[in-house]
Parts: C-alpha cells; sequence; structure tokens
C-alpha cells in the first residue's frame, strides 16, 4: 500500500489514463480526488472506482471552479500529497482551418488548467510544510506531431516547460514536479475514434517499435513512481511512454496480427 494515508487528485479522472491513475492510487491506499467536467462518467468512476474516491465536478480550465473545487477537496480530505494534472482535449483540422475558440478552447484547458491546479496545490504544499509531487500529462506531440493538431501540440509542448519551471520555482518548498508524455494509448476515445481504422492502426504502429499499442495502466504505473519516494530525486522531467517511437526515424513492418483488437 505505497499511498496509505496520501491524498491524491487527479483531474480528467472520469474516463481514460486520469481514470486509470486514479484507480491504481486507490488501490495503493490513497484517498483520491476524481476531478471532471462530466458528472455521469465522474460519479460512474466513483462508484466503480470506491475505496473512498469521491467525484468533484468542475470545469478545470476555470479559474473559480479550479479554486472552488481545490478548497472542497482539502475541506473534506484535509490535505493534498499528489496532484496529477491529466484533464486534456483535442481539436483537428488543418492549422489554417482551426478556428479562435477551438485554439481557445484546447489552451485553456490543457495547458492553463495545469498552472491553475499547479498553483492551487502548490500553495498549499508550501503552507503545509512537507513537500508533495505534482504530475502533468504532456505528450509525444511535443516531440513528433501531426499537422492536423496544432492547439493540442501546442499545450503540450507548453505542459513540459511548464513543469521544468514548477519544478525549478518549487524545488525549495520540497515539492517535485514532473510530467508524463504517452504514446498512443488504448482509451475509450481512441478505441471508438482513432484506433477504430485498421490503416490507422497500421500507421501508428509502423512507427512503434514494440508494435503494440500502451495500456493506460502502464501511464498510471508512471505516475505511481512519480509520486511515490522510489522518484525522491527526479524533478522537472518529462518522462515518454510511448513503445519506442521517439527514437525511431524509420517505420517497422507491422504483422496482421498485431492489427487485431
Amino acid at each position: 500500500m505505497r499511498m496509505d494515508g496520501k491524498t491524491v487528485l487527479v483531474t480528467g479522472a472520469a474516463s481514460g489514463i486520469g481514470k486509470a491513475c486514479a484507480a491504481y492510487f486507490a488501490e495503493e491506499g490513497a484517498k483520491v480526488a476524481i476531478v471532471d467536467w462530466n458528472a455521469e462518467t465522474g460519479q460512474a468512476a466513483e462508484a466503480e472506482i470506491g475505496r473512498g474516491a469521491k467525484f468533484y465536478q468542475c470545469d478545470v480550465g476555470l479559474s473559480d471552479q479550479a479554486k472552488a473545487t481545490v478548497a472542497e477537496v482539502l475541506a473534506d480530505f484535509g490535505k493534498i500529497d499528489v496532484l496529477v494534472a491529466n484533464a486534456g482535449l483535442t481539436r483537428r483540422g488543418e492549422f489554417l482551418d482551426i478556428e479562435e475558440e477551438d485554439w481557445d478552447e484546447v489552451l485553456r484547458v490543457n495547458l492553463k488548467h495545469v498552472y491553475l491546479f499547479g498553483r492551487l496545490v502548490g500553495q498549499h504544499m508550501k503552507e503545509r510544510g512537507e513537500g508533495g509531487s505534482i504530475i502533468n500529462m504532456s505528450s509525444t506531440s511535443v516531440q513528433c506531431t501531426m499537422g492536423t493538431i496544432s492547439p493540442y501540440a501546442a499545450s503540450k509542448g507548453g505542459i513540459s516547460s511548464l513543469t521544468n519551471a514548477m519544478a525549478l520555482s518549487l524545488a525549495k518548498y520540497g515539492i517535485r514536479v514532473n510530467a508524463i508524455g504517452p504514446g498512443t494509448i488504448v482509451t475509450e476515445i481512441n478505441r471508438d475514434n482513432l484506433l477504430a481504422n485498421k490503416d490507422n492502426r497500421r500507421a501508428i504502429l509502423s512507427r512503434t517499435p514494440m508494435l503494440r499499442f500502451g495500456e493506460a495502466r502502464e501511464v498510471a504505473g508512471v505516475a505511481m513512481f512519480l509520486a511515490s519516494p522510489d522518484s525522491s530525486y527526479v524533478t522537472g522531467q518529462t518522462i515518454y511512454v510511448e513503445g519506442g517511437r521517439l527514437g525511431l526515424n524509420y517505420t517497422v513492418p507491422v504483422p496482421d496480427d498485431a492489427l487485431e483488437d
């Protein structure tokens, strides 16, 4: 029970990677605050995870809602030891076709929420005086991206840079700040959209030396490492969970059986 006695706040925790992180922390003994805008899936996640997990509805990119949510979590649990700033979305389209409102929404939810929650939780950790761990969800799109996801790529690049700056600023308080950059992970959204097409699956795997997609639990495992004393001398880093993609400058042959669901 590595997280016994700890309180963890996870944004975007109603599904996908965020839900996997919340479930893993709860299994390891943590009290978990599930923060998400979707009440239906958030309440379902609370019931599924159990173990004292509690759902808080919040539009994470709005300052007043972020402040109220952090205050409510602190009132309920008394402290926050770990923050996983995971919430995010994307809007697809060629760069010249991206509308300003789509750009603003992606940057507000993906990047601004990392600032909002990081500042609020970081201030609490500073005042409490016992350090803490902040984990921001970045992406392999920081290093290699596509022309159809420019707002997402910009937001994730900002998250990795912000992570480094936060780590430098908060180190004197014993607060470690790191990021995780997932590759293609099998989540509900990816399964129904990106990975539903066999040609898409082949194209992605041709750039993935391990010849498989990642599982949300594998990202949660890295979050667990970054939250635990095992990473006590790690801060300011972005750790990529991507099956070898970033080191590859050619494509690999993809056998048919690797494309099966």
